[in-house]
């Protein structure tokens, strides 16, 4: 580019910028509103984000805030690396001719009514002296409060350009201080809750393991804005982003006291290479402001998840006997025909068979071979699956299966045959984890390789009932045969891929549920249960370290999409704890049924009973977190129906201490002024009801202000009531 050139350029830019008009975006919620309004410069900055405002006339005290920010650390919407920008972007680019700057100035935005509750805003930016264009969409749940973001980039450059930064969202806080809550863990210990102080700096949380991403930390947070966050009062933002794959947000603290927070696709590893003309669309981050604590919030995202982004959210879910801990890799026909009566002797929807099902070559008698090759063990299941979809039936439960589709083990007919479509390095000795590698979902073969496994399943059996789809690796060994010099796409075209087999699923199945398993809560995103009806909160099933993972990811995710299950994990822990625990959730069962005593045989029968009673509160009420097992030895969880005339609360006590004192369990959500009988259900055969509470009728006033006496001093102790308005 000439000098001279470049002079008429930024002549001409000078000129724009001196004649350019002045635009006020808002972005609202009933509840909460973003104002958006562009510079003299032509850029777009974010002035307001918090409340609502009750008088719009207000909303002009806040413009000339503006003008007092120097250009460095304006509170820019979408701020790209290169130029004045002092602090992290959301956007970096380089381009055809090695420049790596670039300057997003306002060209025009759109408002569309998506449906009465809902609204879009789309405003388009661009660069005056390269061919980018970036699109901001902002979509607003009115009543819901949740607003999600997300961006688009495109570019007219002669040749493909590389963008290394792609944000989904930036959003600016003005607070005295802030208090970050991370969701971290591992394998089997998931979501652990930890609140840290937010400082000058950035702090990062992020994941770098592609198809397993949450292993070690969910894709989730909360902030406290001023205060750490409190669950029934206090500010606080609460996000997630829509992607099942490697993401990042950044918490920056400025000199002057600003946090800022990028949300989005992690970047690491993955420069992108976009081609002209192509659109490169970042996840939907979604996020909810609250002035009245994490509560308040998590309700909003339940509502929303249910009536927008589960799927089948409004939906029945189905109860099932699962034979894993019963039979792990030994079973054949007869076995299993076994079980199918013990589901229905439970009262059970259905019976789901787990991993060991597959493969000839190479049995799958065990994790070290047959992965990838999806034909019925012979010498197992000599009839194959329709004969088990139809022993099922005629025992009078539905039938569902475990796949791991995404993956391979080294030992099978699959990786023999086509090597070609692995995540491999051609170069290094190879790392296996669990014994297995990783499908390239990038390449379109190895796509409809994928959507045939359930394809298969679904023609040979119409009936079947449900899928739990797993994933138990991460991306390791990363290298994409089928991208070759373009290595930087892998992360981005996996997930990519992975969503087109999913919609291919869901637009030929659309009524199958299935369940998002990835080793326990390896997968646990939106955008991910978009196709799914619930997912695995994790491996371990100990009630005790249920209770506090259900705790973690009910932060962001209803009840009904959290799959959770009785097992034979925690031998000091009675069946009736153990199914409380499960109750919360979309409850299942994996256990030896014939080795429970019959008492205990009994009170299962009868636990399914009362949850199919109780279950559409459960599903579609507001959930309030009472008691938090983070805070001493109790913990109890209430959730209120959507016509508020039932409630249902669950208290634990889990290891009490001798001589503590305990205070009453004050309800929430329940209408002051009605009457509401209160009835202890759940129990063992023989047990009788705390008589102290049992049949009586309390005031709502009275429930949420005395509250009750509930916990007590017994280790792993529960107690499971129904509160009714009394008629």
């Amino acid at each position: 580019m000439t000098k001279k050139l470049v002079s008429i350029l930024l002549f001409l830019v000078a000129i724009a910028h001196a004649t350019v008009r002045s635009e006020t975006i808002h972005i609202a919620t009933n509840e909460t509103e973003i104002v958006l309004q562009t510079a003299q410069n032509g850029r777009l900055y974010q002035l307001y984000l918090g409340p609502r405002l009750s008088a719009a006339a207000d909303y002009n005290h806040l413009l000339p805030k503006l003008k007092s920010k120097s250009d460095g650390q304006a509170w820019e919407a979408y701020p790209v690396s290169g130029t004045e920008t002092y602090f992290e972007p959301a956007f970096g680019i380089r381009h055809n001719d090695g420049n790596q700057a670039t300057v997003l100035t306002y060209v025009s935005h759109t408002v569309k009514q998506v449906s009465p509750d809902v609204t879009e805003t789309v405003i388009s930016l661009k660069d005056v002296v390269y061919p980018v264009q970036v699109k901001l969409y902002y979509r607003t749940f009115a009543k819901d409060n949740i607003i999600e973001s997300w961006s688009e980039i495109s570019h007219n450059e002669k040749k493909p350009v590389n963008i290394n930064r792609y944000a989904s969202s930036m959003l600016y806080w003005k607070r005295n201080r802030y208090f970050l809550t991370e969701f971290s863990g591992d394998w089997a210990k998931e979501v652990n809750m930890s609140t840290v102080p937010l400082n000058f700096g950035k702090k990062v949380v992020d994941s770098k393991l592609g198809a397993r991403a949450n292993m070690l930390v969910s894709p989730f947070f909360t902030v406290g804005l001023g205060e750490t966050p409190r669950e029934h009062d206090g500010e606080v933002l609460m996000g997630t982003l829509g992607w099942t794959g490697n993401f990042r947000f950044t918490f920056e603290v400025d000199n002057e006291n600003n946090l800022r927070v990028v949300s989005g696709i992690n970047p690491d590893a993955s420069d992108y290479t976009l081609d002209p003309g192509k659109v490169f669309t970042t996840p939907a981050f979604i996020f909810t402001y609250s002035n009245k604590g994490t509560g308040k919030g998590s309700r909003d995202l339940h509502r929303w998840a249910r009536n927008y982004q589960l799927k089948d959210g409004k939906g029945d879910r189905l109860t099932l006997l699962n034979n894993w801990e019963a039979t792990y890799f030994d079973f054949n026909e007869q076995k299993l025909n076994g079980l199918f009566a013990e589901a229905k002797f439970l009262g059970v929807d259905m019976f789901l068979l787990d991993d060991g099902w597959f493969a000839n070559k190479y049995p799958r008698q065990s994790d070290t071979q047959g992965l990838g090759d999806w034909q019925p063990t012979t010498s197992k299941l000599p009839n194959g699956i329709p004969a088990l979809v139809k022993g099922a039936t005629d025992a009078g439960v539905k039938f569902g299966i475990w796949i791991e589709p995404e993956m391979v083990n080294p030992k099978s007919e699959l990786f023999e045959k086509h090597p070609d479509w692995v995540i491999l390095l051609p170069n290094r000795e190879h790392y296996y984890f669990r014994n297995q590698l990783v499908l390239d979902l990038s390449n379109p073969a190895v796509q409809d390789h994928v959507f045939n496994v359930v394809d298969h399943l679904m023609t040979e059996n119409p009936t079947l009932a449900y899928m739990k789809w797993d994933c138990n690796s991460p991306i390791t060994n990363i290298y994409s045969p089928y991208l070759k010099d373009r290595q930087g796409n892998l992360y981005v075209d996996y997930v990519r891929g992975l969503y087109k087999v999913l919609d291919r699923i869901k637009a030929k199945y659309p009524n199958l549920p299935m369940m998002l398993c990835s080793g326990g809560g390896g997968r646990t995103d939106y955008e991910g249960l978009r196709y799914f009806t619930e997912f695995w909160c994790s491996d371990n099933t100990d009630p005790i370290e249920r209770l506090y993972i259900q705790w973690g990811y009910s932060q962001f995710f209803p009840a009904k999409s959290m799959a959770a299950h009785v097992t034979s994990w925690n031998h000091d822990a009675g069946i009736k704890f153990k199914v409380d625990v499960a109750m919360q959730c979309k409850l299942g069962f994996d256990i030896n049924v014939k080795g429970l005593r019959e008492e205990e045989q009994t009170f299962c029968q009868s636990a399914v009973a009362t949850y199919n009673k109780l279950k559409n509160t459960i599903f579609n009420g507001e959930q309030y977190r009472l008691v938090s097992p983070y805070e001493g030895n109790h913990t109890a969880t209430m959730y209120v129906s959507e016509s508020g005339k039932q409630a249902v609360l669950y208290t634990y006590d889990i290891h009490p201490r001798y001589s503590e004192v305990v205070l009453p369990v004050k309800c929430q959500g329940l209408n002051p002024t009605a009457s509401y009988r209160v009835k202890e259900v759940n129990l063992m055969p023989g047990k009788n009801p705390d008589e102290a509470v049992n049949g009586k009728v309390y005031s709502g006033d009275y429930l949420m202000k005395v509250g009750l006496d509930l916990f007590t001093s017994t280790k792993l102790h529960s107690r499971v009531l129904e509160i009714e308005v009394a008629e």
